[in-house]
Parts: C-alpha cells; sequence; structure tokens
C-alpha cells in the first residue's frame, strides 16, 4: 500500500523522488524504465514517469478512403497510433504494474494545460481512477517539489484538463477532416498527394500569405536624399538634410546645387534626456523573440533548451504567458544563490545594497506560472546553445530589478547656404540596468563633438542618393510568433510548432518566412470556396471558449457540439466546390513536387539529376539515370529543403536542414570540410561501455568518433575544431 506520483518526464520523476525522500529513494527497472521507491514523513511512496504525451486521439472506427466528416474519436496508447511512438509502451507497462498496488495517486506533470491532459489520462486509462491529488509547481527544486507536495491539492484542475482535452478535440476535428477534404479534392483532379491545414495554421499560413502578396504587388516610388560630410572641431562628422526624403528630384538637384562648396554654421543644438524602464521578465514569447535577435536562435530551439533548464532544475517553467514576478518567490534567497556563480557575483552584489528589490513587471499575467526566472542553483557543464539561454534568462531577471539608464539625444542643426542639416547623436549617460543586462543591450553610441552655436562646419562633400522605397520585411520565425500573440491565434507553447509545421508542409520556405507557390495557392483557393477554414474570428471565438473553459465558466460539451456544427457546415459547402478546388491545386502542387524534390545535377555520371527519395529506411538522395547510375546519399532524419546552391569545396549540391534551426550541409559525405579534423581521432576502447571499439563514422554533419556496437551503446563524439579537441581529450583521460 502506498502513494503513487507521475511526473511528466523521468528526469521530474527523479529530481520529485530525490526532493520528498527522508533518505535516498530506491530506483527501480520495469521493462527497462525508471521507478523509484521513497519514504517522506515515514509514509511510502512510489514515482513513476510518463515521456510527455502517453495518449493520442483516433477514430473509433476507421472509415475508408478520406471520407470526412469524422467527430467519432477516442484516446488510445500513442504506440498504437505511430509506429514512432514504440518506445512509449514500456512506460505505460511500467505506470500500470506500479498503480497496482497504489492506494493514492498524486499527479505531478507540469502544471498547464497539456500536463494536466497528460496525468488525467494516466490517471483514468492506466490507474483506473477517476481523479487524483496534484501537485503546483514553478521549478523543480528541493524546496519548490516539498512545499507543492504538502500543498497538492485534493482534486485534479479540472478547468485545465477540460480546456486542454477540448484543444486537442478541436484540432483533431479541424486537422483531420480539413486535410482529408484538400487531399480528396486533388484526388479528384487525378492527383493523390497529402496536403493539410488546421485550426491555427490555415490563419497563420494567411498572414504569411498576405504579407508575401503585398510584397510582390508593391510598387516601388523613387526619392533622394542628400548627406553633407564635414569637419567639425577638428573631427568629421556626416548630418543629413531635414527634408530627410525628397520626392521630387528638381527640388534635390536644387538643394544639391545650392549647398554644393559651401560651408554651414550651426544655428541650433537641441539635447533631450530619455529615462529607459527596467526591462519586463521574460514571458515564453520575449524568450524566443530576444534569443532570436541576439543569438539568431530558432524559437522552437529556444523553447526546448528552456526547457531542459527547467528540466535540471536551473529555471522556472517556460512555456508561461506572465511578466510578473512575484514577491513570494524570495529574490534575496535566489540572488544569493546565484552570487555563487562568479559571472554574476559582482552585479548581484550591487543589487543586495538596495533597500527592496522590486522587479519592474509587464501587465502580461498566467494563472499557472509567473514569469521565467533562475532559481539560483548553479548549472554543471552547460554546453554552449543552454548556456547562452540560461545567462540570458539570469540577465534578464539581474536587469528586472536595475535602476533606469538615462540616454541623451542631441540633435544639431547646420545651416548650409540657408539650407539646414541635421546632426544626430546619442549616448548613455547613466547606465542603470544596462550593466545588469550587458552584453544583451545593443544600441548605438554617437558621441559628437562639444559644439555650441556659432561654430563653423567645414563642407568637404554633398552627395546626392537616388533611393526608392522597399517593400515590407517579410516575418522571421520570431516575428509571426509574436504576431501570432497578438492576434491571439495559437497558445505559447504551440505557435512555434505551427511554424515548423508550415515548414514540413512546404507551405513556406527560408529563414525570412517566405510563402511557397503552394502556399500561397491553398490559401488562393480556400479563400475563394472555402474562407472560413481561414477565418482568424473563428479561431478567435474558440480561444476565447478554451479559456473559459479553463475558468470553469463554460462547458466542455457546449463547445464542442458548437465546433462540430460550425465544421459540418463548412465542410457541406467545400464539397460542393470539392472538384474545382482539387483543379485550382493540382499545377502547382505539381509544380511543387517536382521543385522540392530536385537537388541538382548529379556529380558523378554529369547526366542525370538527382532527387530526393522516400526508401525502406527513409529518404535520400538518388540519380535518376538508375539503374545506369547508382549514386546515392543519405539524408538526415530531419526536414530538409533544396537549394541551387553547390558546396564551396567539392561542387556537390547545398541542402537546408530544419533541425534545431536552419543549416546548410554538403551531401557529399566524403567533402574535405567534413573531415578537416580526422587526425583528432584516436582509435581505442569505448569509454561508455567498456565493450565496443570506438571507430570513425561519417555523417552529413561531419566525421565523428563512436562505439561500434551501436544501437546498444550510443556513445559518440563530434571531431570539431579547438572546443571539441578540448572534449576527446578529456574523454580519452
Amino acid at each position: 500500500m502506498y502513494e503513487l506520483i507521475i511526473c511528466e518526464k523521468p528526469a521530474s520523476a527523479k529530481k520529485v523522488a530525490e526532493a520528498l525522500a527522508d533518505t535516498k529513494p530506491r530506483k527501480e527497472i520495469s521493462g527497462g524504465v525508471a521507478y523509484y521507491e521513497l519514504t517522506h514523513d515515514g509514509k511510502k511512496i512510489v514515482v513513476g514517469a510518463a515521456v510527455g504525451h502517453l495518449f493520442g486521439l483516433a477514430e473509433k472506427e476507421k472509415t475508408k478512403g478520406f471520407a470526412y466528416p469524422v467527430f467519432d474519436i477516442e484516446w488510445l496508447p500513442s504506440f498504437v497510433l505511430s509506429k514512432g511512438a514504440d518506445y512509449t509502451k514500456k512506460y505505460i507497462d511500467c505506470i500500470k504494474k506500479i498503480a497496482k498496488g497504489a492506494t493514492t495517486f498524486t499527479v505531478a506533470t507540469d502544471y498547464d494545460t497539456e500536463g494536466e491532459v497528460i496525468g488525467l489520462n494516466i490517471i483514468r486509462y492506466l490507474c483506473n481512477r477517476n481523479d487524483a491529488k496534484r501537485m503546483k509547481f514553478s521549478t523543480l527544486t528541493t524546496q519548490d517539489l516539498q512545499e507543492a507536495y504538502a500543498t497538492a491539492a485534493k482534486t485534479l484542475n479540472w478547468g485545465q484538463a477540460e480546456a486542454g482535452e477540448t484543444r486537442h478535440y478541436l484540432d483533431y476535428y479541424y486537422g483531420i477532416n480539413i486535410s482529408r477534404a484538400l487531399t480528396k479534392a486533388l484526388k479528384t483532379a487525378g492527383l493523390f498527394q497529402l496536403l493539410s491545414t488546421g485550426r491555427v495554421q490555415g490563419p497563420a499560413l494567411k498572414i504569411i500569405t498576405e504579407r508575401e502578396q503585398e510584397i510582390q504587388a508593391f510598387k516601388s516610388v523613387p526619392y533622394w536624399e542628400i548627406s553633407m560630410d564635414g569637419i567639425a572641431k577638428n573631427k568629421p562628422i556626416q548630418a543629413w538634410h531635414a527634408t530627410d526624403k525628397f520626392w521630387e528630384k528638381k527640388n534635390a538637384e536644387q538643394v544639391f546645387s545650392k549647398t554644393t562648396g559651401n560651408d554651414g554654421t550651426i544655428s541650433d543644438i537641441k539635447k533631450t534626456s530619455i529615462k529607459q524602464h527596467p526591462p519586463h521578465p521574460f514571458d515564453l514569447t520575449t524568450l524566443q523573440t530576444e534569443a532570436y535577435r541576439l543569438f539568431g536562435m530558432n524559437p522552437k530551439r529556444t523553447a526546448d533548451l528552456a526547457q531542459e533548464l527547467y528540466t535540471a532544475g536551473y529555471t522556472s517553467y517556460p512555456r508561461t504567458s506572465s511578466q510578473q514576478l512575484p514577491p513570494a518567490l524570495g529574490f534575496v534567497k535566489i540572488m544569493s544563490a546565484l552570487s555563487k556563480q562568479k559571472n554574476y557575483k559582482e552585479l548581484i552584489a550591487g543589487l543586495l545594497k538596495k533597500k527592496e528589490l522590486i522587479p519592474h513587471n509587464g501587465q502580461k499575467t498566467d494563472p499557472a506560472h509567473p514569469a521565467i526566472y533562475p532559481t539560483g542553483a548553479t548549472p554543471k557543464l552547460l554546453k554552449e546553445p543552454s548556456a547562452k539561454v540560461y545567462d540570458l534568462i539570469v540577465k534578464r531577471f539581474l536587469a528586472t530589478f536595475g535602476e533606469p539608464a538615462m540616454r541623451e539625444s542631441v540633435t544639431v542643426r547646420i545651416d548650409v547656404n540657408t539650407e539646414p542639416f541635421l546632426l544626430k547623436g546619442a549616448r548613455t549617460t547613466t547606465p542603470g540596468w544596462h550593466t545588469l543586462y550587458a552584453p544583451y543591450v545593443k544600441l548605438e553610441e554617437v558621441e559628437l563633438p562639444a559644439l555650441v552655436v556659432g561654430d563653423s562646419v567645414k563642407n568637404k562633400k554633398i552627395t546626392l542618393y537616388d533611393k526608392e522605397t522597399q517593400p515590407p520585411k517579410r516575418y522571421t520565425p520570431a516575428s509571426i510568433i509574436k504576431e501570432l500573440e497578438k492576434r491571439n491565434l495559437g497558445t505559447k507553447a504551440t505557435r512555434a510548432d505551427i511554424v515548423e509545421t508550415l515548414y514540413e508542409r512546404n507551405y513556406v520556405k527560408n529563414e525570412s518566412l517566405q510563402a511557397t507557390q503552394l502556399g500561397v495557392h491553398i490559401v488562393e483557393v480556400l479563400t475563394r470556396y472555402s474562407p472560413k477554414i481561414l477565418d482568424e474570428e473563428l479561431t478567435r471565438h474558440f480561444e476565447a471558449d478554451l479559456d473559459q473553459i479553463r475558468a470553469q465558466q463554460q462547458k466542455k460539451d457546449a463547445v464542442l457540439v458548437e465546433a462540430r456544427e460550425v465544421l459540418t457546415d463548412i465542410l457541406k459547402d467545400f464539397k460542393k466546390n470539392e472538384h474545382d478546388i482539387g483543379k485550382g491545386l493540382l499545377d502547382v502542387v505539381k509544380e511543387q513536387r517536382e521543385t522540392t524534390s530536385t537537388v541538382g545535377a548529379c556529380p558523378v555520371c554529369k547526366q542525370g539529376t538527382l532527387k530526393i527519395r522516400r526508401g525502406k529506411f527513409g529518404m535520400f538522395i538518388a540519380c535518376d539515370k538508375y539503374p545506369d547510375c547508382k549514386t546515392t546519399f543519405k539524408l538526415p532524419v530531419a526536414k530538409s529543403q533544396v537549394t541551387k546552391e553547390l558546396c564551396e569545396t567539392c561542387n556537390y549540391p547545398v541542402i537546408l536542414v530544419m533541425k534545431r534551426g536552419a543549416r546548410k550541409l554538403c551531401i557529399n559525405l566524403d567533402c574535405p570540410t567534413k573531415h578537416e579534423n580526422d587526425h583528432l581521432f584516436k582509435p581505442g576502447p569505448c569509454p561508455k561501455c567498456n565493450q565496443g571499439q570506438v571507430i570513425l563514422r561519417k555523417s552529413l554533419y561531419g566525421a565523428f568518433a563512436a562505439c561500434n556496437k551501436f544501437p546498444a551503446c550510443r556513445y559518440a563524439l563530434r571531431l570539431g575544431k579547438k572546443e571539441s579537441k578540448e572534449k576527446t581529450t578529456k574523454k580519452k583521460e
């Protein structure tokens, strides 16, 4: 007889067990899955783990072909739904086993709607219970976990659980039905290819497509600017005419002629002081956009790294909408712990001298979690990407407690033959919070000479620039997430995944999000024949309903009934236009299929064309002159896009791999650039399993050392440059 605590991930289960154990928890293994036995205040507890979602939605009865609408669905184990989820079966079996002897149950998954659904499904389908106690925590520190256990709610958060389950149902309804409708429409036109869209994916694609249409429709307008390069107080300066943009060329030429060869005189100096308040604490969206701005880091990658830092106990739960840090967190305690890390010791010493620590909170809140903050725990051997995100989170946390910074802007008017030119400067006079957030404050410092009214300015050169207006910029992976949040489309946890899905479906391409021809045509066809599929208002309406369910002001069943009615009407209209929709997509899908599968000319036979193919073991590249040419290349287990580029070293085609951000790679495994560090390789016994031998292997990413007992032993070491060489040495020692 014992209490069973269910966690979302194995690493979380280990943290919970260690935090609650009176002594050291005992690790047990069942079917290759670890669980923990312990006593807490003399009470026996078993802690088990899932690996995220162990269940997914599926039709109760399989329909033939691509029939729709489909609304009769149920939760099934993930391993039943997908071969790629086979690994979940052993976790399900383990939980079933340890649940048999339990008398009480506690859910300790992440405290949000997804975590609540994970916990609910485990409790009802694996533990055969209708409810459980609920631990709520925002960090995996010992103190927070002990407090969460002591103050656990007597029931699940049913508002959160039902909101999460409703979202899954809505997304499944939309995803399967509209995707089937699109696929079937294309099939009626004579071509089979899976097409998809979704409740949020459709409106997101429309936003990107509308921007693309703005860019294509944009007509550049010419304008002219005039600058003066001069000398003031023996220092070079550059000033610009006060008109900024001249829309008539003759006016610009008149000014150019009038000012050329004439010196100037300073007629006015205006100084303005601006107070810059500290930044708000990070919510997930601002962390993602800031990491993209500073590091060029893909938002999905940022979210994953932040989740890893949370699981390791170094930072708080990242999937939050809050920009507020409550005093109950204990700011002095966190900073005192952080000060043990030499990178932050001096910064924190200054903060702890303040009479009171008050963060500059923002307006955004989250009912489940505060803003993202460091716990104070000292990280151990963080790799560079994780270390960057951790440092950014710590510096942002500290900066929110800083003093305002003061910036001075100076505008100097220089009259050149009565024509006004403006010289502008800006500098930080009081750094304030800038010091705490360094090096992430990116402000231009333009120091001007000590000028006074009446000073003369030597005119060295007047330049007339021919320019034209530019189209609006395309969205980046970070700015589209911000736009989706602004429009209340999707959630903090799903927006980055939506962008990744658009890449995977070949609806968008490139780092600056450009809608592909296929993406544009899908939006155009749906706008013409079934506009409600792309309707932002309808998506926002259901988002508002989900918020009300979470607040227990709306019922799940009522929302799902409405969704089924709305979708049924949409699909009826779609069915009427099915042939026209398919016909409208046919040519562009054919063209897209050819474009996305063509890698380039075969560098071996010089006659064939390299194409992306699907084989028994996944995607690969092969020459279309097979069997005369048997050239093939491996592709990584990641979304890959063709480019028109060739490797500068070996002249083989280059592809774009979408894994942890976009990365261009030469397809040639024998490319010299991938073997420039082979000399670092030293064969020998595997340091991990002590049974296999370390051998040299090749991959699209470059050469690496690995155990020859793979997959039984997964030891691998990349043969990088200086950093990797040092790691190799440490491993050998």
